[in-house]
């Protein structure tokens, strides 16, 4: 009976209602979107309205702050939301931080954090990014964000209740939910927050109440929108309000308790690596688990394997055992794929300089400072380095000293891709719906291209291009491949559609084009004549957004994608010779090495070494 008894004050304990705390009122506001042709007027609407309730004590934006992340909307957001006259919280979301001129420093610099936690009424508010940052691919909060998100949870007393905000649902839409919501049941987890469907919704992140509010948009009504949220007596009641006519009836409620971890039972999806098991010839022979994220690929010499994290590291690797080597440490974020020649490696920093430092050791041999943030790759030719910038600047430098060669400041748009280069020009993309080719001597503009749309969204930005046969090869989210002329910029053809997004490979004698389409299909087209499609397969990856580029050794394709997985498709019969997931986020590139290895790295913080097992094993 003794025992009985201790075992019901557990139970009470885990699951007894929250201190007693006074009723109280705030604001979630979602999806403002600033760009948006009507964005401004419906946010002011917004901040009006909550400014005349003034029984409103609080007020949280969830994300999606800005359409294109650009500086002038942020600061545009930010003169808005300083209106308010109740504190307010806001965090990033994917509009926020996919398309970031700045690397995503622009956000905390303008609104001072990119994460909150602060304590109110019993009750601890914690938000933070869930990304993607600057690649296209699912959500995923930042590997440094789990760390303060862990602390965050686990820090003051454990009875205090949680409510938690992200811009995503806490499902699988979010690459690491699952890391998420195993963080948040560490502690007193209540009730999430989010917003990105621009509707309200209710539904369970596995056993969390979580409430998805509106945008405040008007989208297709003649005024938009935000949730009055209420939290009396251990309930929460979400209310629609529109600005200046009517709260509309709850449309959702739910019970704050503790969370009863007894509820888990083993039932809820988790990343599925059973692909492993299937194509057991592939196997990890070393991988190195960053403490940041890393937004960008790596390059490889014949010892050393480089990459740089989000964290403004840059680091080399042994490439035969993964050791660390050195690490070298710049002042802002990196999302700039290092190169690698002649004894000098070179990648970029939103800290706004460009850094080239020893191979060998990882000493400084020089840098550059610019006048806005870098989130483009450089491309080392002969001793030259091209780079592009987020400063409307195209840039070539002398590898040995930094020394600038040239520079052209008749770029619209910000760079974010690696310069494809021949012997008379450079080629590449950018965020102002050009693709350009800049003469290789002077840096003068050979020729520009637009595929005719004005919406940024479908600039060829994100693709590395490919040349071949006098042709330079693109795709842009329009999900047209196209082959210009690269003397002319002429086109030569353009495919009819569902011929991929961003992501382009290359035979190494340049006679076959590869392009990874959206779902599920890599087609193969002539890089000579006219438009030819050769084959199509299906592989199986499913439905896939990664821009990395595919790479084609010794008869086998290499396909990264955004759920971790690397396919090695043989071209000989266009089977799969082996699939090998290592991680459920997003794989930035993949470096074919001798006898069907390979190496790479993926957003959430991992570089990794695949080997295939002899045959004789």
């Amino acid at each position: 009976m003794h025992f009985l008894f201790l075992f019901i004050l557990s139970w009470a304990a885990r699951v007894q209602p929250n201190p007693p705390a006074e009723p109280f009122h705030f604001a979630l506001v979602s999806d403002t979107h600033i760009g948006n042709p009507t964005a401004s007027e419906d946010l002011q609407r917004v901040v009006d309205d909550i400014n005349a309730h003034p029984e409103l004590e609080l007020v949280i934006i969830s994300g999606d702050i800005t359409e294109f992340g650009s500086d002038e909307e942020l600061k545009e957001a930010k003169r808005l939301l300083d209106q308010l006259r109740a504190p307010w919280y806001v965090i990033p979301g994917n509009h926020d931080t996919k398309w970031s001129e700045s690397g995503n420093n622009s956000f905390r610099q303008i609104f001072g954090y990119e994460r909150f936690c602060f304590d109110f009424k019993g009750y601890r508010f914690a938000g933070c990014s869930s990304g993607p940052n600057m690649r296209m691919a699912p959500g995923q909060v930042p590997a440094e964000d789990l760390v303060w998100l862990d602390s965050v949870v686990q820090s003051g007393p454990k009875k205090r209740p949680i409510l938690f905000f992200n811009h995503y649902p806490l499902d699988p839409g979010l690459a690491n939910w699952d890391k998420v919501i195993g963080i948040l049941k560490k502690g007193n987890i209540q009730a999430a927050f989010c917003g990105h469907g621009h509707a309200n919704k209710a539904f369970s992140a596995e056993g969390i109440p979580s409430a998805m509010g509106r945008s405040s948009l008007r989208a297709r009504q003649e005024i938009g929108g935000y949730n009055w949220v209420t939290i009396a007596n251990d309930w929460v009641y979400l209310n629609e309000r529109t600005p200046g006519r009517k709260t509309a009836a709850t449309w959702t409620s739910f019970a704050l308790k503790r969370y009863d971890p007894r509820q888990d039972r083993g039932s809820y999806p988790r990343p599925d690596y059973s692909f492993n098991e299937n194509y057991y010839m592939a196997y990890t022979e070393w991988s190195v688990q960053d403490p940041c994220d890393v937004g960008a690929g790596v390059a490889v010499d014949a010892d050393r394997v480089y990459y740089a994290n989000t964290c403004g590291g840059i680091k080399a690797l042994d490439l035969e055992s993964g050791r660390p080597l050195w690490a070298f440490q710049a002042r802002g974020k990196i999302y700039s794929t290092p190169e690698v020649a002649n004894g000098r490696v070179v990648a970029a920093s939103a800290d706004s300089t460009i850094y080239c430092l020893e191979a060998g050791s990882g000493r400084l041999a020089w840098k550059l400072k610019t006048a806005k943030a870098i989130v483009a790759s450089p491309k080392i030719s002969g001793d030259t380095v091209f780079i592009g910038s987020s400063e409307g600047v195209f840039r070539a430098l002398a590898l040995n000293d930094g020394k600038v060669l040239w520079e052209n400041r008749q770029i619209e748009g910000f760079v974010e891709t690696i310069p494809a280069i021949d012997a008379e020009r450079v080629y590449f993309g950018t965020w102002g719906t050009y693709f350009y080719a800049l003469n290789r001597r002077d840096g003068s503009i050979a020729w520009r291209w637009s595929n005719g749309s004005s919406n940024r969204m479908y600039s060829p930005a994100a693709v590395v291009p490919v040349l071949a046969n006098g042709r330079v090869f693109i795709v842009a989210p329009d999900r047209i491949a196209t082959a210009l002329d690269a003397a002319t910029g002429q086109v030569i053809w353009r495919s009819p559609g569902n011929f991929g997004r961003e992501s382009l490979g290359l035979s190494p004698d340049g006679s076959t084009l590869y392009v990874k389409a959206m779902q599920d299909t890599v087609s193969a087209l002539s890089a000579h004549g006219s438009l030819e499609v050769r084959w199509r397969t299906h592989t199986g990856y499913g439905y896939d957004i990664a821009p990395s580029p595919m790479q084609e050794k010794e008869g086998i394709l290499y396909i990264p994608t955004d759920k971790g997985l690397v396919y090695a498709l043989r071209l000989s019969d266009r089977q799969i010779f082996w699939v090998h997931k290592v991680s459920n986020a997003l794989v930035n590139n993949v470096v074919p090495l001798p006898g069907g290895n390979a190496l790479g790295s993926t957003m959430d913080g991992m570089v990794f070494r695949i080997n295939k097992l002899p045959v004789s094993r």
